[in-house]
């Protein structure tokens, strides 16, 4: 297993290998970090036999940027909400490269996504990749268990520097419905690999899932602005996002 994580938004990068056969699950974001990812997989003895994301936001999708002519696969449902969004990430990845005054050389292309069933199955070599449906964060969304290394890959929940965020077409309850869907896999996980955020390990996770479930179900019960954040996660910018939380309960 290899972890990158961005320099912007800690946005992780997995890539998982068993013999000759390897998968990169997600992206870095920002250009020199992604023109770094072929390199350092090659000298790492890193084959990339195809690419996978957990969900359908754009800052996931950026593999392809480094691995052009790989496959990229995905749940059935972030497949749908590409096809239903199409251009979206491509113009959101646009309006960061504006803001941020990024330039790259290629553009964003997201032809030929396979759609993968979840619940599902995935065979990476001798190691089996079982995939969990993980809705909440948006409509869609997928957490990938690797049963032979205990480990856990879940896109954006357990993030130990993001509060649990609720995006257009997620809700409360689908959250709350991951995290518990979660809970025994994290039980039985050595690392868990959050979308946001350094690796962890099984007990750090824990801790992270435990403190979710409480601000979720905070939220859920009407708290409000008056639901707590997780103490190691307060500050500005996760009060702002605690606010749009808030805001789409109305």
């Amino acid at each position: 297993m290899i972890v990158v994580v961005s320099a912007i938004w800690q946005t992780t990068c997995t890539a998982v290998r068993s013999g000759d056969e390897g998968f990169v699950i997600d992206s870095p974001v920002l250009p020199d970090e992604l023109d770094a990812l072929p390199g350092v997989f090659e000298q790492a003895g890193f084959p990339v036999s195809g690419l996978l994301c957990t969900h359908a936001d754009w800052d996931h999708l950026l593999g392809r940027l480094a691995f052009p002519e790989a496959s990229l696969g995905c749940g059935e449902r972030s497949a749908g909400r590409l096809d239903a969004e199409a251009g979206s990430a491509q113009r959101k990845l646009r309006a960061f490269d504006e803001e941020y005054y990024v330039s790259r050389e290629k553009p964003l292309g997201l032809a030929g996504i396979q759609s993968l069933p979840v619940p599902g199955q995935l065979s990476l070599g001798d190691i089996d990749l079982n995939l969990y449906p993980a809705g909440g964060h948006t409509a869609d969304g997928m957490a990938i268990w690797l049963a032979g290394p205990a480990m856990l890959v879940c896109g954006d929940y357990l993030s130990p520097v993001e509060i649990p965020m609720i995006s257009e077409g997620g809700s409360v309850e689908a959250y709350l419905a991951t995290l518990e869907l979660l809970e025994p896999l994290v039980g039985s996980a050595q690392t868990v690999i959050p979308g946001h955020g350094a690796p962890l390990d099984g007990p750090a996770a824990r801790r992270v899932l435990e403190e979710d479930i409480a601000y979720v179900r905070g939220l859920a019960s009407g708290g409000g602005l008056r639901t707590p954040l997780p103490r190691a996660r307060r500050t500005a910018e996760q009060k702002r996002i605690h606010q749009e939380n808030v805001g789409r309960l109305r």
